[in-house]
């Protein structure tokens, strides 16, 4: 078969899904480590109100890219036949005359916008070409998804990598070099043009113009929803920050979007991938209810195994990480935004693995209607809150917002015969004991990077091993059964 769209049968989609999984973790687990060394060093090297502005000149951009969008690239994804050639073109064709009438609307108004947040020549700079790299994302869509539709998750991955590797190394560069703010305007450039290059040679797609009016009618069904899914997203989350960026000082910006960083990244590393993966290939699996609701609760325990030992582990090394190693002391009023977004954390973990479940079953309305739940929820409990606690309150009110989503669980087991409970709460109770472990040693001998560092290690030992005597029989299997996947489905 020269597609692998062509009648996959399960047991190829299982191989696949379970080797796109682990080859994309594993694949990003060095640029996930540089990504964190870059970040720390970046922390030490640039005052907080910089990483405010950059916060929140992000926030902004991220209301162009979800407007630059209409859901296509996903129901094409979702799509149960293989897109057709019009599919393609069509998706392409809307999503160009979009990006572009944005960026230049975005380009004419951005020194309104720089004037209304008082950024100065630099900041407006950053929000021209973070603006102008919208570009060079929305010329990628069609060849991540060919990508995406064939589960080649390997190769999907190297783009990515290579991004993440000009934009830190030249930020750091630059931002030695004492070029401040401007050090994130060079590398945003550099890491548009890198990334545009080396998709196009591993996903080779020629470009071209055209319009079907019957394939935008059937795409646009299930990609409108899916988008306003987003742009509910979006009002919750980047709006949100748009928004306290103007009520808030940037040093405070700063401290929430240190806080996120840090807090979310066993997210990004972990559960990001494997978002990446199961959502095409549950999509392939949502006629067989008995094999998606098995390799969902597969992708529960798999997720939770490794996110929730990292985000207790972060909770307990932070105070110590913060006031022994040099010239961090600074980020120490952002601690207890640390410990409310761990929390959003935790549930994030299972809930989004869930909304990614009714995504791929086309259950995306139900999805709608709670995401108008908990974006009204988070404006007003986020507004309450900050008047009452300050910046502080942004954290209390994602912890808040984030444990009400649990009532997803609901809605997806309706529709399929999942065990949640059973696949959590092992990991959740093993980080517990880590975490309790970690926090006692980091108390007596945290206070230097070395004693830092032994209080890391023996929670990684005490984790691992006793996860290995309750489920020991689980990860061989599991682990045996991954290998034999990627060897299988190796180049």
């Amino acid at each position: 078969m020269t597609d692998s769209d062509n009648q996959l049968d399960l047991e190829l989609i299982k191989k696949k899904a379970i080797s796109g999984v682990v080859t994309f973790t594993l694949r990003t687990f060095f640029i996930q480590a540089f990504t964190f060394v870059a970040t720390f060093i970046l922390t030490i090297l640039l005052d907080p109100s910089v990483f405010g502005v950059f916060f929140v000149v992000s926030a902004i951009l991220n209301l162009f890219i979800y407007f630059s969008d209409v859901g296509l690239a996903a129901a094409l994804i979702q799509k149960r036949e293989k897109p057709t050639k019009e599919d393609l073109t069509t998706t392409f064709t809307i999503q160009q005359a979009i990006v572009f009438s944005l960026v230049v609307v975005g380009l004419i108004f951005s020194s309104k916008i720089a004037h209304f947040y008082k950024l100065d020549s630099q900041g407006l700079l950053l929000l021209r070409v973070l603006i102008f790299s919208l570009i060079f994302s929305s010329l990628k869509t069609i060849p991540s998804v060919i990508l995406e539709r064939n589960l080649s998750f390997q190769r999907l991955v190297i783009p990515q990598i290579f991004e993440q590797l000009v934009f830190y190394s030249l930020t750091i560069f630059l931002a030695v070099k004492g070029f401040g703010l401007t050090s994130f305007t060079y590398s945003v450039l550099a890491r548009g043009i890198v990334g545009l290059v080396l998709i196009y040679l591993l996903s080779p797609w020629k470009p071209s113009i055209s319009f079907n009016k019957q394939s935008a009618k059937k795409l646009i069904s299930f990609g409108i929803p899916f988008q306003l899914n987003s742009i509910l997203a979006l009002l919750k989350d980047d709006l949100l920050t748009v928004f306290i960026g103007k009520i808030l000082p940037y040093i405070q910006i700063g401290y929430i979007g240190w806080a996120q960083k840090f807090a979310f990244l066993p997210l990004r590393f972990f559960m990001d991938n494997v978002i990446k993966v199961t959502f095409p290939a549950y999509s392939r699996l949502q006629e067989n209810k008995k094999e998606l609701a098995n390799a969902v609760e597969k992708s529960l325990f798999f997720v939770t195994f490794f996110v929730y030992p990292c985000i207790f582990g972060i909770m307990a090394i932070g105070p110590q990480a913060v006031s022994s190693i040099a010239g961090y002391s600074k980020w120490q009023p952002a601690l207890p935004l640390l410990y409310f977004f761990s929390i959003n954390a935790l549930f994030a973990s299972v809930n989004t693995t869930l909304t990614n479940t009714l995504f791929a079953i086309g259950e995306v309305k139900i999805v709608l209607k709670l995401m108008i739940l908990w974006t009204v929820l988070t404006w007003v409990l986020t507004y309450i809150l900050i008047l009452q606690f300050g910046y502080i309150g942004v954290g209390v009110s994602s912890a808040l917002v984030a444990a009400s989503t649990t009532v997803i669980i609901y809605f997806v087991k309706k529709t399929i015969p999942l065990k949640v409970i059973k696949n959590i709460i092992g990991p959740f109770g093993i980080s517990i004991i880590m975490f309790i472990v970690v926090s006692l040693l980091t108390s007596h001998y945290g206070n230097s990077v070395f004693g830092l560092i032994l209080s890391i290690v023996t929670g990684i030992f005490i984790y691992l091993g006793v996860s290995i005597l309750i489920f020991r029989e689980k990860l061989i299997n599991q682990g045996f059964v991954i290998i034999r996947s990627m060897v299988l489905n190796r180049g």
